[in-house]
């Protein structure tokens, strides 16, 4: 091992031991919790109703922002983004993939409504993504083609 090497993940845990001493960095809060039964469903509709989702008002106030065209389905990259205040949740979903659920961001009372990922798309299909604000949910649509790749081969 090069000292430098050492140094530096010396340092990082210490960083690390530091904030999580003096109650900065909670493991807790670290640790990503997920809602497996939605990421488990088949259909876009189970998916939306497992997530709390099932009567999504269309809003004009999120912003799906994602190429026309993906020329590999296995790395398309999306940004959702809304100025609605109050966004607890972003769920992105893709309609024809066989779990239809791609994503999911709880967000704190801080953030701003955007997130940015990357999703893979079997096939050609509409990216819908799903804001949860103020105990409502509301969608917004997007239909994105894909030449070639997928998660469906």
């Amino acid at each position: 091992m090069k000292r430098r090497s050492f140094l530096k993940g010396s340092l990082a845990t210490g960083a690390l031991s530091v904030a999580v001493g003096t109650g900065l960095l909670k493991p807790t809060e670290v640790l990503a919790a997920w809602p497996e039964n939605a990421f488990s469903q088949k259909s876009l509709d189970a998916a939306m109703s497992a997530m709390g989702a099932g009567s999504a008002t269309e809003s004009g106030d999120i912003k799906i922002k994602a190429p026309d065209i993906a020329e590999n389905g296995a790395v398309v990259p999306i940004s959702v983004s809304t100025p609605m205040s109050g966004v607890e949740t972003i769920s992105v979903f893709v309609e024809k993939n066989p779990q239809p659920l791609a994503a999911s961001f709880d967000l704190t009372k801080v953030c701003d409504g955007f997130v940015s990922t990357r999703i893979k798309m079997g096939k050609t299909s509409d990216i819908v993504a799903v804001v949860q604000a103020g105990g409502k949910s509301y969608s917004a649509r997007k239909t994105v083609k894909v030449t070639i790749g997928g998660c469906g081969g």
